[in-house]
């Protein structure tokens, strides 16, 4: 079996996340200025658990790259995909990943994965990292938004361009956002209050 990723290239940066078969794209960091590709490199996953697990290694990176310290739990059996602790704080993130266009954004959907029978619980996760795979674009938004009195199913990310809908606009102050990983489970809690 070959390794399904390489760590180095000659278009963009250069940086970590560049599948074996694929020599025209870069999908971690900025860069991605002059590649050009016929296919488009996620759609060469034959599975979604395939890319999501590649999505995983994408955040752990990109988290590592922030100075944080990542971690993964063994399997499939915790709600949360990866560990994020700074500072003594540890918090649990959920990773998914969208490259469902729609007018001027992007849907991404929260729903748990057909294995498991339960809905997420805010006792399992406090932040949910949506990846927005064609802009290469990371909204880091705490769970308790998603969870709370009002579970939120879709969210609508808009990385291109100002959304026309108010209501669309409230995910964008998490684009990037990765200060959002230095605060407390009970910080985070209160943002859904």
């Amino acid at each position: 079996m070959v390794a399904p990723f390489v760590f180095s290239g000659s278009c963009g940066d250069g940086r970590l996340g560049r599948p074996a078969e694929q020599s025209s794209a870069v999908f971690l960091g900025s860069g991605n200025e002059g590649c050009q590709t016929s296919v488009k490199y996620w759609e060469k996953f034959k599975t979604f658990k395939e890319r999501g697990e590649w999505v995983e290694l994408q955040f752990m990176a990109a988290a590592a790259q922030h100075r944080f310290a990542v971690s993964k739990p063994w399997g499939d059996t915790k709600a949360y995909d990866v560990g994020i602790e700074h500072k003594g704080n540890y918090l649990r993130v959920q990773v998914k990943s969208t490259t469902m266009r729609s007018g001027a954004g992007y849907l991404c959907q929260f729903h748990p994965n057909h294995n498991r029978k339960c809905d997420y619980s805010l006792k399992e996760i406090d932040v949910f990292a949506a990846y927005v795979i064609p802009e290469n674009v990371w909204y880091l938004i705490p769970a308790a938004l998603l969870l709370g009195k009002h579970r939120k199913w879709i969210a609508m990310l808009c990385p291109l361009a100002t959304p026309k809908k108010k209501a669309c606009y409230c995910w964008e102050g998490y684009r990037e956002n990765w200060n959002i990983l230095t605060r407390s489970r009970s910080d985070l809690l209160q943002c859904g209050r």
